[in-house]
């Protein structure tokens, strides 16, 4: 991706053609006084930038496509989405309270990302059938998470969605989803690798539905 020649202030990084805040941040600082995420939604997690990668080599991503992150945090990958291909992108989150997060980066990269409060278990098959493609980085941390995603494919699947995509750093709970997974669908786990904005290395889960 092409880089800037010069990052517009302090403690902004760039990484597959996007801008992003580090913690230490003057506005994150600001936001952090009325905002206090919880369930991990403090910080931009690196299999983020996996799932970037992966879509810049898959070219999955096109205009006007409708894209749901699961598990968004501050929403990094949806925000790439948005900017790279004008996908239509909604992020969804238990935790309201990473929103704000979320939208300042949006706004930082002149993109806008559509957000709703909402809970794995109660993302139905009506609600699922609004989408083409459907991913999450980072979501599959507890044990009994892996159960809830594999529920949730399996609705996504009965909604018509195409794709489905989680990265991960390779948690036991994700190898576990995985299994089942690729019992089941047609799926495929990857070891992948990105290079922005350091070199780090994980998994992709990809179902073909």
């Amino acid at each position: 991706m092409p880089e800037l020649q010069e990052l517009p202030e302090d403690n902004i990084f760039q990484a597959y053609g996007i801008l992003l805040l580090e913690n230490k941040h003057r506005f994150v600082k600001k936001l952090k006084k009325h905002y206090t995420p919880s369930i991990h939604g403090h910080k931009t997690w690196n299999s983020s930038f996996l799932l970037m990668d992966y879509f810049l080599h898959q070219q999955l991503l096109h205009k006007s496509q409708r894209v749901l992150e699961l598990g968004c945090g501050w929403g990094p990958t949806s925000i790439f989405c948005a900017h790279h291909a004008g996908c239509k992108v909604t992020g969804t989150d238990r935790d309201e309270e990473v929103f704000p997060f979320m939208e300042l980066q949006a706004a930082l990269n002149q993109v806008e990302i559509k957000t709703e409060a909402v809970s794995f278990e109660k993302l139905t098959k009506q609600h699922l059938s609004n989408y083409d493609l459907i991913f999450g980085t980072d979501i599959c941390f507890w044990d009994d998470l892996a159960k809830i995603h594999y529920n949730l494919i399996n609705r996504a699947k009965q909604a018509g969605v195409r794709h489905v995509l989680l990265a991960d750093p390779g948690r036991q709970p994700f190898f576990d989803l995985a299994e089942r997974i690729l019992i089941k669908h047609d799926a495929e786990l990857l070891d992948w690798y990105c290079t922005e904005p350091e070199y780090f290395e994980g998994y992709i889960l990809h179902v073909k539905l």
